[in-house]
């Protein structure tokens, strides 16, 4: 069994979604977590989680939406974690490449959802682009009021991000992008990085995986980045579901 760590359910239509999670299972992909992206967005979140029995959510705000209303308190996304199958927080972090809000506002969003998962126990998913230094620094200056679990999602940052990543506990996922001709250094942070701190994705449905650049991503494509993960590795595919698997429960153990 493979799980897609990080996808957008809500992007696609209702007729769509059950289409997709047909694919998915033929495909070995039989667990998947949609992600929040905004408040408002949550309850579609929700729904699907009740709806769909594979699927589980995560509630947050994305940073590119940090500025769009009042941002919430670290009360206000605890409360919304309690849903039984909403499994962790985010996702949350930093982009600096579009900037679509305030960097001031996205690390104070970003803080307030380091803090939620802290108070929850529930581990946070993180939106790191072209932000190494700062994603690195408020982890660690939250961590000082006390460890949360987190992932570092779509990973496609520098391997010093990786690295702080793993020495401070972080997990680390990855997309389509592992399988792109250009992303060498990223293949060898995959091909290097401990065993237990792997994680497979899609963030459908965007980043295709090779060799289906240009259409639109879904969860069944996650076995095309496990396929390239486990070359990295050395492994058969078999053993990097087993790995990757295995450490998606140990990071969400609320997804039983």
């Amino acid at each position: 069994m493979i799980v897609d760590s990080h996808c957008h359910l809500d992007y696609f239509s209702e007729t769509e979604v059950e289409e997709i999670l047909t694919r998915a299972a033929e495909a070995g992909v039989e667990r998947m977590v949609t992600i929040g992206t905004s408040i408002p967005q949550a309850a579609e979140v929700i729904r699907l989680v009740d709806r769909f029995p594979q699927v589980w959510g995560t509630v947050g705000v994305h940073p590119h939406r940090a500025a769009e209303g009042e941002m919430p308190t670290v009360e206000e996304l605890v409360a919304l974690a309690r849903h039984p199958r909403v499994i962790g927080l985010g996702e949350s972090g930093l982009d600096y490449f579009y900037d679509k809000a305030p960097r001031e506002v996205q690390q104070e969003g970003f803080r307030r959802h380091c803090r939620a998962a802290r108070a929850s126990g529930l581990p946070l998913a993180i939106h790191a682009r072209d932000a190494d230094t700062d994603i690195a620094r408020i982890l660690a200056e939250e961590r000082e009021g006390g460890a949360f679990p987190f992932l570092l999602h779509c990973f496609s940052s520098s391997p010093w991000l990786a690295d702080r990543a793993v020495e401070m506990g972080g997990y680390i996922s990855f997309s389509g992008i592992l399988t792109f001709p250009k992303s060498t250094e990223l293949r060898e942070v995959a091909a290097r990085l401990p065993a237990d701190r792997l994680l497979l994705e899609t963030d459908s449905p965007y980043l295709a995986p090779v060799p289906l650049r240009g259409k639109r991503c879904e969860p069944a494509y996650t076995a095309h980045t496990a396929k390239v993960l486990a070359g990295c590795r050395g492994v058969g595919m078999a053993e990097i579901g087993e790995i990757t698997t295995a450490n998606f429960h140990r990071l969400y153990p609320k997804a039983a």
